[in-house]
């Protein structure tokens, strides 16, 4: 069964666009993977890729990282393929991925009251945005929307949430899945009611 992180990786997959050549992004940042950042030429060279099914040289690297920095920024991703172009595979970028994610999901755990009874959703979102912005700046962007999410006010989260930047359809999933939030809590007060109704019933019936 898929977790909640499985569930983010897919849903960046789809948000970021999973690219396995250096490009740049729109700021103009070398990015390769899911919205990997490559600050420099070490950072590419640190990374297994690969040129026609082969490893790929430091060197074939570096070339590799310097073209894509001489090409305007801000085009499609198939742009800056080049023949050459080393490559990274598809599971050395979904482990990139898996790793940043757990090492946001820690400094949002640390930063945050009650993360880990969260709705999955809301997990996921919070995930998403860190990716999106850095868990640094998600804090300082969005007090209000986390101190919503902290006390359950899963309308103003909603309505905290929206980022410039991103597409509408992923502002518009943030939304959405914050909203989740409301949902969720409305079954399991209603499950708690439940039980405790047929505790009484129970206890009425054999407790005498």
């Amino acid at each position: 069964m898929a977790t909640y992180l499985d569930e983010s990786l897919a849903k960046l997959k789809e948000f970021e666009v999973c690219v396995p050549w250096m490009h740049r992004d729109t700021v103009g940042r070398v990015t390769v993977g899911v919205g990997l950042m490559l600050p420099d030429v070490s950072a590419a060279q640190g990374l297994p890729f690969t040129v026609e099914s082969r490893a790929a040289t430091a060197e074939e690297i570096a070339a590799g990282f310097r073209r894509v920095m001489g090409l305007p920024s801000n085009r499609l991703p198939e742009f800056y393929r080049a023949p050459a172009s080393p490559e990274l595979a598809q599971e050395t970028i979904d482990t990139k991925l898996r790793e940043a994610l757990v090492e946001f999901e820690g400094e949002i755990r640390a930063w945050m009251k009650g993360y880990d009874a969260l709705p999955d959703g809301v997990k996921m979102t919070l995930l998403d945005m860190a990716y999106n912005l850095g868990p640094t700046e998600l804090f300082r962007e969005h007090p209000k929307m986390i101190k919503a999410v902290e006390t359950g006010a899963w309308a103003q989260a909603a309505a905290e949430s929206v980022r410039h930047g991103p597409s509408a359809p992923r502002n518009t999933w943030t939304r959405a899945m914050f909203l989740s939030g409301a949902v969720i809590d409305s079954v399991r007060t209603e499950a708690e009611g439940w039980r405790k109704r047929m505790g009484r019933r129970i206890h009425r019936t054999f407790g005498r």
